[in-house]
């Protein structure tokens, strides 16, 4: 069998039938020696690989071990292995750390939010606190008003009362003599509320209007069509105006002529009350036509009087009307300096007909002194004048025969000699200018003594009016004797010796307010006209109309761009310059005494009578109004205030102090064409206090750009539009502005908002004056003999520039709407010298210097492009500005100082447990 099955193998396991298994049995035992195989390879190899590898590791040479067991370090001598070896560190200690921070933030998280809680305890609690304060102030607020009610009457306005054609209850006066106010006027047609209409009735529709003077009459109609007060509603009107000469001689109709037609007037009512009679003389010689015509209860204005036909109080006294229809020409007018001139006075004139040969009768001085009719001193006058010119002692001119024909006169009344030209060169080279009144004191004042007095005031010469019986043109609200001489006629043997005592500096004042007086009252028909009604209005006690103030049109803009602060601007350090607004903003009270004003204070102002300085609803130079200068040194010890009441005790930036303890101001600023310059200083007035708002004045035809984007500052930024290029906008009286205190500042200027608020603390303390920061001063140049303006660093000054400035708005209707044209069109001719201008005015009106603060001296931002001052020709034409303003005022109205206010006590320091402070008195 093991044959067969040996050679059943060798015959490939075929043969006999048993191949096939031979063939399969084969196949098990390969398949079963492989597994066995890999079996053994894959267990006993690593043995076997591992036990040599140990084998080798413990060889003596450690250095040459390879595949032994070996530690971390020795691992990382590996490079590759180093790097990571360091990232794995560097990994595991960033994970500490986070793990640390994670830790950190999840215990402050849990403090906050135990804050976060006690916040929201703490706002509920503050909104409970606010409601209780919202009540509390409503309770008060309703209790002031009640307190209010009970305290002040309950006015309401009167009852507006229609003129009655009839009037038949109004009472009549014995006799039209003895007319006044109170009898001859009816108060019920001007109620104080009325704005005092006034009708004018138009000359042509009456017979007597072909006889008026032309040029009189074209002056007169051009200054009606331009008054506030004039209406067209004759029904509702206070005053009724008839022009009624001069009358020309050759058509002058007959006086019974005359009279009728003024009885058929519409508005007569019979006897003419609430009506003015104008009789404008533009010659000396004018007649007094209107005494021999009954006007009933009319009041007449004329420069022809005599006593018999005048009523004190009632009649006015009129300059006459010499520049009809042509503006005086100020480069014409002499200067008011040298104060005395070649002649100490003269006269010029002749009498035609004397008081005897009027009275024809003589009597004696005795029976004069005793109260008969009075004498003739012109003998005396005349024979005292020639003494003084014959002895020499001063230059003097007296003529008392005319060479030429003598201009034509009343009786007794001393008539002008040559021509105008001739007569103002003689006076130009007078100190004092005599006017002899009439002989017959029956002659309260008649035209020739009037354009005498309006020639003496045109050129600077002082009046000095003989006798005192006289009634000057408006004398009964105008003070003469601040420009003019009243002197008795017995008194004329002392005259010489009178006018030698009078000082320079009286002179001059003397001088410069009879300049004053002609200018505002003599000089225009307006001026005439205007003056007339202001006396009539404040004789009722009317309040004046307020001044018109420019209509601001404004450029559309947007804003909402939040405004940076500028460190330097801001940065106060522990400072506290006052609160920011965030109320609505606070206007300045402008009406609040009105009425009380008219009332009362009549002849407590510049000039003394109502005139174009009246115009406006307010004082703002009340004598309460400036308040105790902390910041002056220029006492001679100390006071104590506060721990009472007065006294505020507190830090001098820390309360605004003065009278008026609620106050803002407006910045007005120019600018053209500087668009990115513009709004970096806009920005820096983010956070400014007590800042009311923005007036930006577009001075460029070409209007910003549309995609402009204007800061946000907290406040209302206004830009106006213009109607032309002039630096005269700047000081126009915009009715935007709602303040009284102005700021006027360039687009340029670069302050900071510490300087800003004592500047304007400072303006509080002397609010009629010009209060900034550059200063700047004039000087007499000898070789050329005229006036230079000077940028120099000094010790004195006597300009402030406007470009960084304080001022009232008082002044900016003067400027605009006062001062004379000339100085306006010289500013807008050069585009130059309008803060001089301003400088000019103040000076002129306050006679004070302007105020600066800080020792700034410049004001211009680094880096800003060049402005107009840095042009070559910029000091040429500021130098011929004041020339020429020195020219139009008569004088250098300027005033050096060397006081100069510094912010001493903006860092001084209190105690908080001390209730006194000290300052200077």
């Amino acid at each position: 069998e093991l044959m067969t099955g040996y050679t059943m193998l060798r015959n490939g396991g075929v043969g006999n039938g048993g191949q096939p298994w031979v063939l399969r049995w084969s196949s098990r035992i390969r398949l079963t020696w492989l597994s066995f195989t890999l079996f053994i390879i894959l267990v006993f190899f690593p043995l076997i690989a591992h036990y040599y590898l140990t084998t080798i590791d413990d060889a003596d040479d450690a250095g040459k071990r390879i595949f032994g067991p070996r530690t971390g370090n020795e691992l990382c001598e590996v490079k590759h292995v180093q790097d990571l070896c360091r990232i794995r560190e560097s990994v595991s200690e960033e994970l500490l750390q986070l793990e640390a921070k994670r830790q950190e933030l999840n215990s402050e998280i849990a403090k906050l939010n135990l804050k976060i809680e006690a916040c929201k305890k703490s706002i509920e609690n503050a909104k409970q606190d606010l409601l209780q304060l919202k009540n509390v102030i409503s309770q008060t607020e309703h209790s002031y008003k009640e307190l209010m009610a009970q305290n002040q009457p309950k006015l309401s306005l009167p009852i507006r009362l229609l003129p009655d054609k009839d009037d038949a209850t109004f009472p009549l006066p014995k006799s039209n003599r003895n007319c006044r106010l109170h009898n001859c006027f009816d108060y019920s047609r001007c109620p104080l509320t009325s704005g005092f209409p006034v009708y004018v009735y138009n000359s042509d529709d009456y017979p007597f209007g072909s006889s008026l003077d032309p040029l009189i009459k074209q002056a007169f109609e051009a200054t009606v069509r331009t008054n506030v007060y004039v209406t067209e509603n004759a029904n509702i009107a206070c005053v009724y105006i008839i022009l009624a000469g001069e009358m020309q001689e050759p058509v002058m109709p007959k006086p019974t002529e005359l009279e009728q037609q003024l009885h058929s007037l519409p508005y007569w009512r019979t006897d003419g009350h609430n009506h003015l009679i104008i009789n404008l003389s533009r010659k000396s010689e004018t007649q007094n036509f209107l005494y021999n015509i009954s006007t009933g209860r009319a009041m007449i204005a004329q420069s022809t009087f005599y006593d018999a036909q005048y009523r004190p109080g009632f009649d006015i006294v009129v300059s006459p009307l010499v520049h009809a229809m042509s503006e005086p020409n100020f480069l014409e007018i002499p200067p008011q300096v040298p104060v005395k001139r070649k002649y100490l006075f003269s006269f010029q004139g002749e009498k035609i007909e004397s008081l005897r040969s009027s009275l024809q009768e003589v009597r004696s001085f005795e029976e004069e002194i005793e109260g008969n009719a009075p004498a003739d001193y012109d003998d005396r006058i005349i024979t005292t004048l020639k003494a003084v010119q014959d002895s020499k002692l001063d230059f003097v001119l007296v003529e008392f025969t005319c060479k030429n024909q003598p201009k034509a006169s009343l009786p007794t009344e001393w008539a002008l000699c040559g021509e105008r030209d001739d007569r103002l060169e003689l006076l130009k080279l007078s100190t004092f200018a005599l006017i002899i009144t009439p002989g017959d004191t029956h002659l309260v004042i008649s035209a020739g003594c009037t354009m005498r007095l309006f020639e003496a005031l045109e050129v600077g010469a002082i009046p000095v009016v003989l006798g005192e019986q006289v009634q000057l043109p408006y004398n009964d609200v105008i003070r003469w004797n601040e420009a003019a001489l009243i002197i008795p006629k017995p008194r004329i043997t002392e005259v010489h010796f009178l006018l030698r005592s009078i000082s320079d500096n009286d002179l001059l004042a003397m001088r410069r307010q009879g300049r004053f007086l002609w200018e505002t009252y003599f000089s225009t028909s307006d001026n005439v006209f205007s003056t007339v009604l202001a006396i009539i209005r404040t004789r009722i006690q009317i309040p004046a109309a307020p001044i018109r103030e420019e209509p601001a049109v404004e450029i559309p803009h947007r804003s909402g761009k939040a405004a940076g602060t500028d460190p330097n601007m801001a940065d106060n350090g522990d400072l506290d310059l006052g609160p920011v607004e965030t109320e609505p903003p606070y206007a300045s009270p402008k009406y609040l005494r009105n009425f009380t004003l008219t009332a009362m204070d009549i002849y407590r102002n510049w000039n003394s009578a109502p005139g174009p300085f009246h115009l406006f609803p307010y004082t703002p130079f009340d004598p309460v109004l400036p308040s105790e200068a902390k910041f002056l040194g220029s006492g001679t010890g100390f006071r104590p205030i506060g721990g009472g009441a007065g006294g505020s005790g507190k830090e001098f930036q820390a309360a605004l102090g003065g009278n008026v303890p609620r106050e803002q101001f407006t910045v007005v600023m120019l600018t053209y064409e500087r668009e990115e310059v513009l709004m970096n200083s806009l920005e820096r007035l983010n956070g400014l206090p007590y800042l009311n708002k923005v007036v930006v004045v577009w001075n460029s035809p070409k209007l910003p750009s549309e995609d402009l984007l204007w800061p946000d500052i907290g406040v209302p930024i206004m830009v106006v539009r213009t109607e032309k290029n002039s630096l005269n906008n700047r000081f126009l009286p915009w009715d935007e502005i709602d303040t009284e205190a102005i700021l006027s500042i360039d687009d340029d200027a670069h302050l900071r908002h510490d300087e800003i608020m004592f500047g304007f603390r400072v303006w509080r303390e002397a609010r009629d004056r010009i209060v900034g920061f550059p200063g700047r001063y004039h000087a007499w140049d000898i070789p050329h003999q005229s006036w230079l303006y000077n940028s120099n660093y000094s010790c004195e000054l006597s300009m402030v520039l406007t470009g960084a400035a304080f001022f009232h708005k008082y002044y900016a209707y003067l400027y605009s709407y006062v001062m004379p044209q000339a100085i306006r069109d010289m500013v807008d001719e050069y585009i130059n010298c309008e803060d001089i201008a301003m400088n000019f005015l103040v000076s002129h009106l306050t006679r004070k210097p302007p105020i600066k603060v800080t020792s700034r001296w410049t004001f211009r931002c680094p880096g800003c492009p060049q402005a107009l001052s840095h042009d070559d020709s910029h000091f040429h034409e500021r130098h011929k500005c004041i020339n020429f303003f020195v020219k139009v005022y008569g004088y250098m109205p300027l005033l050096y100082t060397q006081f100069r206010v510094d912010s001493v006590l903006f860092k001084t320091r209190l105690p908080h447990d001390k209730t006194k402070c000290f300052k200077f008195i």
